[in-house]
C-alpha cells in the first residue's frame, strides 16, 4: 500500500492506493462505490485478471484518502486522472462500482466496466421524501443541529465536505455523459439491486453507444460472489491480444 500527493484547485489530496501485478504492461484501474474503499474491490478481484496490472484506489474522502473540499463527479475524475499521470499509468480498462462507475465513465478509457453503476436518478421513496421535508423544516425553524437524525445512512459520520459532496453527486443528471462515451463497455448488475435498480442498467445500456449488459443473481454487492464470471467476461472481451 502506498500514497501520493495530488494537487487540485489549490488543495492537496493524499491518495492511498495499491498495485497488484506491477510488472504487467496494461493496467486496469478499479474504483469503489460511495462509502466504500479499495479493500472491498481488491477482495473481489485481487486474484483475478492476471494479465493486467491492477490499481486499487481510495477515492478522495474514503478509506485512507483525504478530501478538504466539496466535490462533484467530474472533480473526482480529474483528481484520479492526475494521480494516474503522476504514476505514469494509462488505464487500458477502468472498472467502477456504483458511484465509482460514474467516475469511471468520465475517464475516457478505451474499455469500461460498470458494476451496478449509479448515474440514473431513481425516484425517492415516500420515506426519504418525508425525511428531506422534515430536515428543511427544522432548518427553517433554526434547528439545524437536529437535522442529523434525518440523514441518509450513506452520509452518517461524514464531515461537512463529504456530506455536501454527496448532495451534489446524488442529484447529478448523467445521461449525456453515458451517451457521449466512446468506450467499449460491459455492464454487470445484480438482479435484486435496490440501490441502483435493474431498470437503470437497461437505461444505461441504451445510452452507452458500445455496451453489453449481463445480469446476475444478487444485490448491490453481487460482484463479490461473481468476480470470476466478471473477470472471465472481461478477459474474453478485452484481453485476447494481451499475453
Amino acid at each position: 500500500m502506498a500514497s501520493r500527493e495530488i494537487y487540485y484547485e489549490e488543495k492537496r489530496f493524499t491518495i492511498s492506493y495499491e498495485i497488484v501485478n506491477p510488472s504487467k504492461q496494461e493496467a486496469i484501474v478499479i474504483l469503489h462505490g460511495w462509502g466504500s474503499n479499495k479493500e472491498i474491490m481488491k477482495k473481489a478481484f485481487g486474484t483475478t485478471l492476471k494479465k493486467l496490472k491492477h490499481i486499487y484506489i481510495d477515492m478522495p474522502g474514503f478509506g485512507k484518502s483525504s478530501n478538504d473540499m466539496v466535490l462533484e463527479t467530474r472533480d473526482y475524475a480529474i483528481i484520479i486522472q492526475r494521480f494516474l499521470n503522476q504514476i505514469h499509468t494509462k488505464a487500458y480498462i477502468i472498472m467502477g462500482h456504483s458511484f465509482g462507475g460514474k467516475v469511471a465513465t468520465l475517464m475516457d478509457s478505451p474499455n469500461l466496466v460498470l458494476l451496478s453503476s449509479s448515474g440514473i436518478l431513481v425516484p425517492k421513496p415516500i420515506k426519504v421524501k418525508f425525511k428531506i421535508a422534515m430536515s428543511k423544516t427544522l432548518k427553517a425553524l433554526g434547528l439545524k443541529g437536529f437535522t442529523n437524525i434525518f440523514r441518509s445512512s450513506d452520509v452518517k459520520g461524514m464531515n461537512h465536505n463529504m456530506y455536501q459532496t454527496f448532495k451534489h453527486i446524488v442529484d447529478e443528471k448523467f445521461e449525456d455523459n453515458f451517451k457521449n462515451s466512446y468506450s467499449q463497455a460491459i455492464l454487470f448488475w445484480g438482479k435484486y439491486d435496490t440501490a441502483t435498480p435493474l431498470w437503470t442498467a437497461t437505461k444505461i445500456e441504451e445510452l452507452l453507444p458500445h455496451s453489453k449488459l449481463y445480469t446476475l443473481d444478487g444485490d448491490h454487492f453481487f460482484f463479490l460472489k461473481y468476480s470470476k464470471f466478471i473477470s472471465d467476461t472481461i478477459t474474453r472481451s478485452f484481453l485476447n491480444d494481451i499475453s
